[in-house]
């Protein structure tokens, strides 16, 4: 008898155990805290029913998976390219994109360095392709600098921020010097800045906020002359410009028919007004998520971004090409 009920007890467990259903995240490493955060909400109000895996390969890294049907959300931190497109269309992968916040990119240095901002021309400088094996010290870029070695921290070629990045500061995206310390783990960018005399870096807001007893945050001189600390406040007014850019989840249109990615991602949507802020992110406004709940209610496959970034974009400009998306 004691054998039939502990026969009967692990049947019922393998059962339990395989009914919970897998939703896999998978992408940047800048909206990986958003969504790691909304998992632990979806899991802590659903429980047993769905369990949702978040990992960090990086937006490119997410984008392979995600066109390959290996994963069912694909996080962000630029929209789709083109080589990205025709290879989910290839594979016949329809999407949603679905925009869930705002980020700025920080340039961070160590403490003990005195600069407290630097121009996006300083910057062109520093990790250009021509820079490497020459800009070697700080004062290669300006003579006034100081005479000590530049060691350089900044996210991996996988990474969504990479691309940006170097798209907003050198002028093509992938174009940068290759010997500098790159990483799609933002916490290793971090622990080099802060145990680097001579280091400077780029790391989303997020991580920046997490971390600002054991780094610096330098202005950026923007597109009007103005020298601009990345804020909610200035990232909302887009007065810190040209590191500023929406972040997106993309969500597989064959997976987005499973009840339990359609309540995962309707919950994303609706409450990334509160989570993405408590995250140390950028939300959008209210009319924001609305739209795009909409979008993700009616359906709405593809990219309103035609396979390229748009650098420098404002909130309102997002707004306005989601309303005629």
């Amino acid at each position: 008898m004691k054998k039939i009920i502990l026969t009967l007890g692990l049947i019922l467990s393998i059962m339990a155990h395989a009914e919970t259903k897998m939703i896999k995240v998978d992408g940047s490493s800048t909206v990986y805290p958003i969504t790691e955060a909304m998992a632990e909400e979806f899991q802590n109000a659903n429980k047993g029913v769905a369990k949702v895996t978040a990992g960090i390969s990086g937006t490119g890294g997410g984008f392979k998976k995600f066109c390959r049907g290996e994963i069912d959300i694909s996080d962000a931190s630029r929209p789709i390219t083109e080589s990205e497109m025709k290879i989910c269309a290839d594979a016949k992968i329809k999407y949603m994109e679905l925009p869930i916040a705002f980020d700025a990119m920080v340039i961070v240095v160590n403490p003990k360095n005195s600069m407290t901002e630097i121009s996006i021309a300083d910057l062109k400088k520093m990790w250009a392709p021509e820079a490497q094996g020459k800009v070697m010290k700080w004062s290669d870029v300006n003579p006034k600098w100081p005479n000590i070695a530049l060691k350089l921290y900044g996210a991996g070629a996988d990474s969504g921020t990479f691309d940006y990045f170097t798209e907003a500061i050198v002028g093509k995206a992938k174009s940068s010097r290759g010997d500098f310390t790159a990483s799609e783990d933002d916490n290793i960018l971090v622990k080099g800045v802060a145990g680097d005399k001579g280091a400077l870096g780029f790391i989303p807001l997020a991580y920046y906020m997490e971390n600002k007893k054991t780094l610096k945050a330098l202005a950026v001189i923007n597109k009007s002359g103005k020298s601009i600390l990345p804020t909610k406040e200035t990232v909302e007014n887009a007065s810190y410009n040209p590191l500023s850019r929406p972040l997106f989840i993309y969500v597989n249109a064959e997976s987005a028919k499973k009840s339990e990615v359609q309540d995962f991602v309707k919950m994303y949507i609706t409450t990334a007004k509160t989570i993405a802020p408590a995250v140390k992110y950028v939300a959008l406004p209210a009319k924001a998520y609305d739209t795009t709940l909409a979008h993700f209610n009616k359906g709405k496959l593809g990219t309103v971004f035609k396979g390229k970034s748009e650098i420098g974009m404002t909130i309102e400009e997002l707004l306005k090409k989601e309303a005629t998306f």
